[in-house]
């Protein structure tokens, strides 16, 4: 419960980016960085819009942020708190207050411009117009203490000569691992997928999210670290704990619950929890990378000149926050997706992924080319539930933003902040936006990928040091690809919901 209970908390990021090998062979996939050929999206002309002023309020100072962090975080909920102020300002741009704030954060300053649309949404990738500075999770930094003392490559501006330097090192970091990507994320799907059937048969169905956070911590361990967590017990029994709690007490003053109030506001959301409580965890995870992870780290120091302490927390944070984080909470959604269709859904994915692999071909990232019903079903679930839900980006000088209808100037220093969930339903590009479309992006429907934003960017955009963009994007579709191509080589069809499966049928 506990593991389940801090994986719901980490909803707010991810990082991770593939190459291809032949669908009999996946030793020596690497998967394409780019793996579409569109432009992404161009913004509207400012000047061909009409001007207007930025709707919404701040409030009184310093108390006019208390309702709006009460309607957030527990009598509306997030969702409900942005297309509320949407239909109520008649506009996709507005000024309102995201929590943490007053009284508990004085330091921390709530006022934003919120962005829900999907044009609006585009400035937050222009590091012209915007900087990345400190805003990972808005105004509000946790304590550096939990990284080290060290400001990590999600924290740095584009501007800032250490960002290149992490930038290019996690890129590094995956052009190392994509020799072993595929064969450890199916070995290891393979196992999590036999402990589902274990439990299936003993107990009737499985509460797959430990099983889900086993899987990744060995997979992504290996790949991304060059370290097997079977060399230390403590590790390997522990290492997905240690990351939960990490992650967790982090994220608290920022992440709704919703469960039970007033508990919720007076525990959680009034004050930071102390490094100190995890730090003997994450010490551990340190020694673990320092001692297995040693050909990683010299990569670091040598080819970017990172210091052996930059280079290891680092990779923690890529490990933890950007990829085991993200996965941990995307993978659920699209399980739950699939599992819990009543649309014949299941009979096509494995009609396609039998044609193209069969039921026994070894596969690989060459392997999804042709499986374009998989592929859209993974970014249409990435289109519906996005693993991070806010995007923020800081003005780096004076600019006109246009949305779909209108032009509003921007101040430099102030806070855009884009609810995804919200830009991903935008009706001027999705048609039936609310709707999950297993076909949205098949055939001319890829062209849609130029407005899939889940990346910090969006899905035809290419990382790079001199953009904010997530560096294993590719990976993150490739891989989620690759799960769902398995499971229907594995299985006929698999019953289930947002956290248990309750029945496989093994193909025939």
């Amino acid at each position: 419960m506990a593991m389940a209970t801090m994986m719901i908390m980490t909803s707010r990021m991810m990082n991770i980016s593939p190459s291809s090998s032949s669908s009999s062979s996946s030793s020596s996939s690497s998967p394409p960085l780019a793996t579409q050929s569109l432009s992404a999206p161009t913004k509207p002309p400012a000047n061909n819009l009409p001007l207007r002023t930025i709707p919404g309020s701040y409030g009184w100072p310093l108390v006019g942020s208390i309702p709006d962090r009460l309607d957030y975080f527990w009598f509306q909920g997030p969702d409900t708190f942005f297309r509320s102020r949407m239909e109520k300002h008649g506009s996709t741009v507005f000024r309102t207050n995201i929590p943490p704030s007053f009284p508990f954060f004085v330091g921390v300053n709530p006022n934003v411009i919120a962005i829900v649309d999907c044009k609006s949404f585009t400035h937050l990738f222009d590091m012209e117009i915007v900087e990345k500075r400190d805003v990972l999770v808005g105004d509000f930094m946790p304590s550096v203490k939990f990284t080290g003392d060290t400001r990590v490559g999600a924290y740095l501006d584009t501007s800032e000569p250490k960002h290149a330097q992490i930038k290019n090192f996690a890129t590094d970091i995956l052009k190392r691992g994509s020799k072993v990507w595929v064969d450890e994320l199916l070995g290891n799907l393979d196992k999590f997928l036999d402990t589902i059937e274990s439990e299936i048969s003993k107990n009737g169905s499985s509460t797959y999210l430990p099983h889900i956070q086993t899987f990744l911590f060995n997979f992504l361990s290996k790949s991304l670290l060059g370290a097997d967590p079977a060399v230390d017990s403590d590790i390997a029994n522990s290492g997905a704990f240690y990351l939960n709690l990490w992650l967790g007490l982090q994220l608290l003053p920022t992440v709704p619950l919703r469960i039970i109030q007033p508990l919720e506001e007076i525990f959680l959301h009034s004050y930071t929890y102390p490094f100190l409580l995890v730090s003997g965890g994450y010490q551990k995870l340190y020694n673990f990378i320092e001692q297995h992870g040693k050909e990683v780290v010299k990569r670091g120091q040598n080819d970017f000149g990172l210091s052996t302490s930059e280079a290891i927390h680092n990779l923690l944070f890529v490990l933890g926050f950007n990829a085991f984080g993200g996965f941990s909470i995307f993978l659920p959604s699209l399980f739950n997706t699939i599992a819990s269709d009543q649309t014949g859904l299941q009979a096509r994915l494995r009609e396609e992924v039998r044609k193209i692999s069969g039921s026994t071909t070894r596969l690989g990232f060459d392997s999804l080319k042709d499986m374009e019903l998989v592929n859209s079903v993974v970014y249409e679930t990435l289109r519906l539930y996005p693993p991070v839900q806010l995007q923020f980006a800081r003005a780096r000088k004076d600019f006109r933003l246009a949305s779909h209808d209108s032009a509003f100037d921007i101040k430099k220093g102030e806070l855009l902040c884009g609810y995804q969930p919200l830009a991903m339903r935008d009706g001027k590009i999705f048609d039936d936006p609310e709707s999950f479309k297993a076909d949205r992006f098949v055939g001319k429907g890829k062209e849609l990928l130029d407005y899939l934003f889940w990346s910090n960017g969006p899905q035809t955009g290419t990382p790079s040091e001199s953009n904010k963009q997530c560096a294993a994007k590719d990976y993150v579709t490739l891989s989620a690809s690759l799960i769902v191509a398995r499971m229907f080589q594995r299985y006929d069809s698999i019953t289930g919901d947002s956290s248990n499966f309750t029945a496989v049928e093994k193909a025939k």
